[in-house]
């Protein structure tokens, strides 16, 4: 009776009926989110939208999805539930009208060059298993099970390359790039240099080869031994070049051995980087770059491997499994038949084959293989695959709760898209998105606006009804954007005197790399340059790795590359010895543990712990900067390691984290919180945002500059020590440019930047523009890739590729001013672009919603 009555004393909401049509939370404070009450609708397509950082990402997913994720695994058995990680338990008083969730959230990392399409979209599961049980086998061959069909697995890979297809190795030429030279003057390159390559020079001598002659007039049998030997004879040298001649053993390596040895042992980067130019890499001889084992290729389907199926454009794979998909009259399996291409089990995975490939097909992308390596698509590419794997479930009364659906999508690439998500909301579903994209909130039937601000100045839903209604939200920071009533993103230039003219060229000539085929671009230095294009065009590749590279190289600051990158074959650069520095900007994290944080990353921490190190109350403990640090042993709590959290492991429910006990959540022991600068420890200057440390700080130059850069590109809401995995795509990149801006500028530096806005609200964008804006004021060259058609029509110059993405891209379509592209007939960008420029909306809501005179909540 007791616990009765205290249960009725407790004030809980008392929960809606589910019949109502509604999802509605009640007193949710997941992170920033100011214990909000909303009612959101179901069977329809929801927009939340807000600034980055309003708290939008924390009730659709932190909350709604993730009650929806806590309640399925209620009801899964516990011991199951151990097998399975688990979220978090919200921080959400009730949540009625909540049906089972599907979540499709945005991932950031390196693919690995083992992924392909197929293994995103799992079809190559399927197409393995067609193989393994229905393809025609050798007479006198026994039946492969499915991993036998796939490069990554020990059955399947092929024993030379390990199943990566590449071989790596050295040849004459490659060893020997001049012949001409004698091996004294350095005819053999992949040899060290100093005393070691002194030491095999002398060491051929005593074995009675000839040093002094050029390496072509030596005999083949001498070149093959000296380049190729395996054996490793140890000989007395008595060096010429000393005085006093100092007898030694010396042990003979042949260049071959040298360049493989120093490539699988050695602990120096810039040792295996030398000898990595001497190996010459190409497809693997034993399998012919298939990955595959003998075995696995002799087997066939519709007469063909499972390599050359994986090399088959989807549109054309899905004409080559069609007709057995269509067989009426298949016969029964049978292990002992050698063809199993009629049988009911190739009927029966052909047809979900075909399904599943016209969802891809439908999403446009026709023009991509199952084997195309992952690396090597753009992030539209990738966004689409991803979003395809998830939504072809065809489930029924479920809430699919999309991050961002569009980002990475081209206007055009993203039209189907939204007809993907209108099938989805009439086949009984409810379609949450977070949206940056105001084209697609456009088409929403709901609109929930969190903010008005970022961090602490944001978590309240403003406004929750009928997308027309936020036009009366006067807070509203989407308003004007979504409105067109004054929020667009500057024009380019510094002000009115209109568009920059380039001052000078970069001119890359016969380039070659993807589906880049001898194309020549010229990209004008002293301007902002947006290269635009559907997705798949070639985008990200002229400018991230060819324009990277090119100018890198000349700079001792390569672009970072994939292992399996596809070598680059450029004719000729001009132009590049007037740049003097290139600076690339991404969206990948700044780190990968709740160590890495905004300070750390910035370097302003260091100048904060010198700051506390430098105070009497440190200097008479004698205590260091190191003391200050959360990181290291002395100044940290044990207890919780410097995390300021401690684990909860529970053996069948989810874990939970929860303050330090010992410091509270501070990082630090005591002894380390009592020293204080200007009244504050080290840990309640980590607990600061971005503003507040601003005036704090201010009279310590090297932090003040960094709060400065970071002020300027919108972070001010972010706390100091707020850990690295708490920040989205978009923050991480602004964080990585107010990094930038903060060093002293010199000479003339080539920012290359892709997609800069994906995951900005336009408002974000506004800020994020100024600052590139500003680079180019000070003399610099800023180059975008970029979807945005307001971005792109605010640009100084503009590259267009195109017409299509894959084989049928990689060509430019048009390039000039933003005015000028958009004239353009055979741009499929043009139509876009010039919307934007006329800073006309073209409204793409359905002409009618059951909404349009429904309540709303503001």
């Amino acid at each position: 009776m007791q616990n009765a009555k205290h249960a009725d004393d407790l004030q809980y909401p008392v929960p809606a009926p589910a019949t109502d049509g509604f999802v509605r939370v009640r007193g949710a404070r997941e992170n920033n989110l100011r214990n909000v009450d909303v009612d959101v609708p179901r069977d329809a397509i929801v927009a939340f939208t807000g600034v980055s950082g309003s708290g939008k990402s924390s009730l659709a997913f932190g909350t709604i999805y993730a009650e929806a994720q806590r309640r399925y695994f209620e009801s899964v058995a516990p011991y199951a539930r151990r097998l399975i990680q688990q979220g978090h338990n919200p921080k959400v008083e009730l949540i009625s009208g909540l049906p089972p969730a599907v979540a499709l959230q945005q991932r950031r990392g390196a693919p690995s060059s083992r992924s392909t399409v197929g293994t995103v979209t799992t079809l190559s599961n399927s197409l393995r298993m067609l193989f393994s049980r229905a393809g025609t086998y050798p007479a006198g061959s026994t039946q492969l099970d499915s991993d036998a069909f796939s490069p990554n697995t020990a059955a399947g890979a092929c024993r030379e390359c390990h199943g990566l297809g590449v071989a790596h190795t050295v040849t004459e030429s490659s060893l020997v790039p001049d012949p001409s030279l004698t091996i004294r003057d350095g005819a053999i390159a992949a040899w060290p240099g100093a005393w070691q390559g002194k030491n095999l020079r002398d060491i051929l001598t005593h074995l009675g080869y000839d040093v002094d002659v050029p390496w072509r007039k030596l005999p083949k049998k001498h070149r093959d031994w000296i380049l190729f030997t395996e054996e490793q004879p140890v000989v007395e040298v008595t060096p010429q070049r000393d005085r006093v001649a100092k007898p030694y053993k010396g042990r003979f390596w042949s260049a071959r051995s040298y360049v493989l040895h120093t490539l699988a042992d050695s602990q120096s980067a810039s040792m295996r980087e030398r000898v990595l130019a001497f190996m010459e890499s190409g497809p693997c001889p034993r399998c012919s770059g298939t990955g595959l084992v003998p075995e696995a290729l002799a087997v066939t389907f519709a007469g063909r491997t499972i390599a050359e199926l994986n090399g088959l454009p989807m549109v054309e794979l899905a004409e080559v499994v069609r007709p057995t998909a269509v067989l009426d009259d298949a016969g029964t399996a049978s292990r002992t038949q050698l063809s199993g291409e009629s049988n009911e089990v190739a009927v029966a995975i052909t047809r979900d084959l075909l399904q599943r490939i016209t969802v891809l097909l439908d999403l446009g992308l026709g023009y991509l293989a199952l084997g195309r390596a992952t690396p090597t698509l753009s992030p539209g590419e990738m966004q689409r695959l991803r979003i395809a794997t998830q939504l072809r479930s065809g489930l029924f009364g479920v809430i699919y709760v999309l991050d961002e659906p569009s980002a990475g999508l081209h206007p055009a690439d993203a039209e189907p898209l939204l007809e993907v998500l209108e099938q989805l909301k009439s086949s009984g579903n409810s379609v949450f998105v977070v949206e940056h994209n105001m084209d697609v909130v456009r088409r929403a039937d709901w609109l929930v606006d969190v903010g008005p601000r970022a961090g602490e100045g944001g978590g309240e839903v403003l406004y929750s009804g009928p997308v027309d209604g936020l036009a009366a939200v006067e807070e509203s920071v989407t308003r004007p954007f979504l409105f067109d009533d004054g929020g667009s993103v500057p024009r380019g230039s510094s002000g009115a005197g209109g568009a920059r003219k380039p001052e000078e060229w970069l001119e890359l000539k016969d380039i070659t790399r993807h589906n880049l085929r001898g194309l020549d671009a010229e990209f004008p230095l002293g301007v902002l340059t947006a290269v635009t294009g559907v997705s798949g065009s070639g985008k990200s590749t002229l400018v991230s790795k060819v324009l990277g590279e090119a100018v890198g190289s000349g700079l001792r600051t390569p672009a970072e590359q994939e292992g399996s990158a596809e070598p680059l074959e450029l004719g000729s650069v001009l132009g590049s010895h007037r740049i003097d520095r290139l600076v690339t900007v991404d969206q990948k994290p700044i780190g990968r543990t709740p160590r890495s944080n905004l300070a750390t990353y910035t370097g302003l921490f260091d100048a904060v712990r010198k700051e506390f190190a430098a105070t009497e109350q440190a200097r008479a403990r004698g205590f260091g900067a190191g003391r200050f640090s959360f990181n290291v042993a002395g100044g940290r709590c044990e207890t919780c390691q410097g995390e300021g959290f401690v684990a909860v492991e529970l053996l069948f429910l989810p874990g939970s984290y929860g303050p330090c006990p010992e410091c509270a959540g501070s990082r630090y022991n005591p002894e380390t919180l009592e020293v204080q600068y200007r009244g504050r420890n080290i840990a309640e200057v980590l607990a600061m945002t971005v503003d507040a440390a601003s005036g704090f700080l201010a009279a310590v130059p090297a932090a003040a500059r960094s709060l400065k850069s970071l002020r300027d590109v919108g972070l001010g809401y972010l706390r100091l020590g707020q850990p690295a995995t708490e920040l989205s795509g978009g923050e991480a990149q602004r964080i990585k440019l107010a990094t930038e801006l903060q060093r002293a500028q010199r000479g003339h530096s080539l920012y290359l930047l892709d997609e800069p806005t994906t995951g900005l609200h336009p408002a974000d964008v506004q800020l994020l523009m100024a600052q590139l804006h500003g680079l180019v004021g000070a003399g610099n060259s800023v180059v975008v890739v970029e979807h945005d058609m307001a971005v792109v029509a605010g640009a100084d110059w503009v590259i267009d590729l195109g017409p299509s993405g894959g084989d049928k891209g990689g060509r430019i379509m048009a390039t000039g001013t933003p005015a000028a592209v958009a004239r353009s007939t055979e741009s499929r960008t043009a139509p876009y672009l010039a919307t934007a420029l006329g800073q006309g909306i073209t409204s793409q809501r359905p002409e009618t919603s059951r909404f349009d005179n429904g309540g709303a909540m503001s």
